[in-house]
């Protein structure tokens, strides 16, 4: 880029932090919106759960006209893939700490992030309009896990903000227009543009479209662009508002729609002016995805097949982490969540076909529908079909389905052991002995094994216990007492009683 083309252009900033803790709400009001979200955003269980990108203008305290491209990045833990990537794509981070809460496992993960990403990052300390909220101890918190802001011992800049008042978000757009400044952000114009895909989806009527943030040079109509994968002449090419537009340029989120394939989100897209060129591209590092239908092995773990629908390619990764987490411990007897088929758009015929004949199979669908031929054929066929709008209701749910379909076994739980001292008599079965209990406790009606010389030699029944001449229900270590115990083999002294109960596991 020569000095003659590089010419200034808008941050891009992110941001990140904790589930909860005011990010959508403080960018809503930046927006100047009056709901927290407009219809079109609108995500259930008041959580964010795509990344979603818009750009403002800000007016600085010098008068001048600032545009700024802001990426609200879900926070999550089960989105940890969209906010490293939009760390990656981020010129600026905010990271997000509520004055009431202070930092929580996924601040530590975002600011994890942004570090790896390298990006400068400016800590914005929310709800402050709250009667809890506490600006000093939130600092504080900051500073327990190693963030060190300005005035507190470090250099990061800090605003404390209220999504809700508007308190403090001139002074925040000030400080991201001067990090920006200090960067001395640019791009060439003339150049074809380049950038990351952040989002990806399919529509029954449009086809398959994805979200870019074009970080150099400018895409036309005419143009053809591709990452790995996948290739799309721009014939369709709309800002973040849903206007079609007939050009952009860097900073700016575009919606690109008409893709052959799925774009894989946060791959690097570049555009071409000759088809040949972008499909020659498209075909380098190309290889099959993680969760593509794959081979059982391990007969011996229990598998619970899924196919897995959902609205976005980034609600499918999400889910798809969820369901790796759950998975994680497959060796220690519990059943396996295994993904056999997965993709984006509604849940068709063909997708229920997938599931028929295997056993305990289930479709799951996130923020989609069902279609009428599938909902007949899974109630013929008596295949599940469940659907969710939230991630973690999704999660709750199929832990639920896992952890009543594993198998258990009663295990012996060892609860004292006694050892016989003298024998008194026996009638039948009924054998009166006197021992001391050497480890743990022996209750009334639990089970005992018979030792002699390390050896089982048979098992018995606790019938009765005294101590002193008086019943008791249960004996501690390390106290002498008499028992009556129902065993067929004669216990004689030396012998030791072994108590155990059966847990099932």
């Amino acid at each position: 880029m020569s000095e003659k083309t590089a010419t200034k252009r808008a941050p891009v900033v992110a941001i990140m932090g904790h589930i909860d803790h005011g990010k959508s709400t403080l960018l809503s009001y930046i927006r100047n919106m009056e709901e927290a979200r407009s219809k079109e955003l609108n995500e259930a269980g008041g959580i964010t759960q795509h990344i979603s990108a818009y750009e403002v203008e800000h007016t600085t305290s010098e008068g001048t006209v600032e545009k700024i491209t802001f990426l609200d990045t879900p926070g999550h833990e089960a989105f940890s893939g969209h906010r490293s990537r939009g760390a990656k794509v981020a010129d600026i981070a905010i990271l997000v700490v509520s004055g009431e809460d202070g930092v929580k496992p996924q601040t530590l993960e975002a600011l994890k992030s942004i570090q790896a990403g390298n990006v400068p990052f400016i800590v914005a300390i929310t709800k402050i309009d709250k009667p809890s909220a506490n600006v000093e101890q939130t600092k504080q918190s900051l500073a327990e896990n190693n963030i060190f802001v300005e005035g507190y011992g470090g250099d990061v800049p800090i605003v404390s903000v209220s999504g809700k008042t508007g308190v403090g978000i001139k002074e925040l757009l000030d400080l991201i227009t001067l990090s920006a400044d200090l960067q001395n952000l640019t791009g060439d114009p003339d150049a074809l543009a380049s950038g990351q895909i952040i989002e990806s989806n399919l529509d029954p009527k449009t086809g398959i479209s994805a979200t870019c943030i074009i970080k150099d040079g400018s895409l036309r109509k005419g143009m053809f662009v591709a990452c790995e994968g996948a290739v799309t002449p721009v014939r369709v090419l709309q800002d973040w508002t849903g206007r079609n537009i007939s050009e952009a340029s860097f900073s700016m989120p575009v919606k690109i729609i008409g893709w052959n394939n799925m774009p894989k989100v946060g791959s690097i897209f570049k555009t071409f002016t000759a088809k040949s060129d972008a499909e020659d591209f498209s075909r380098i590092g190309t290889g099959n995805t993680k969760h593509e239908i794959r081979e059982e092995k391990e007969s011996e773990i229990k598998n619970f097949p899924l196919v897995i629908k959902a609205d976005t390619s980034g609600s499918l990764e999400a889910i798809t982490f969820q369901i790796d987490k759950l998975a994680s411990d497959k060796f220690s007897g519990k059943i396996v969540p295994w993904i056999i088929h997965s993709g984006i758009g509604a849940i068709s015929e063909s997708d229920v076909r997938v599931a028929i004949g295997r056993e305990r199979a289930v479709v799951l669908g996130f923020n989609v529908k069902v279609d009428a031929p599938a909902k007949t054929l899974a109630e013929r066929d008596h295949v599940l079909i469940a659907t969710f709008t939230v991630i973690y209701a999704l999660s709750e749910w199929l832990e639920a389905q896992l952890t009543e379909h594993t198998p258990t076994i009663e295990v012996e739980e060892m609860t004292g052991e006694a050892k016989v001292l003298k024998t008194f008599s026996k009638v039948k079965d009924k054998q009166i002995i006197g021992c001391r209990m050497e480890t743990g406790t022996i209750s009334v009606g639990e089970q005992v094994k018979i030792m002699r010389r390390e050896a089982l030699i048979g098992s018995g029944k606790v019938r009765e216990l005294q101590m002193q001449k008086t019943k008791v229900s249960s004996v501690e270590a390390v106290k002498e007492c008499g028992a009556m115990v129902e065993a067929k083999i004669e216990i004689v002294p030396g012998d030791k009683l072994q108590a155990f109960t059966l847990v099932k596991r």
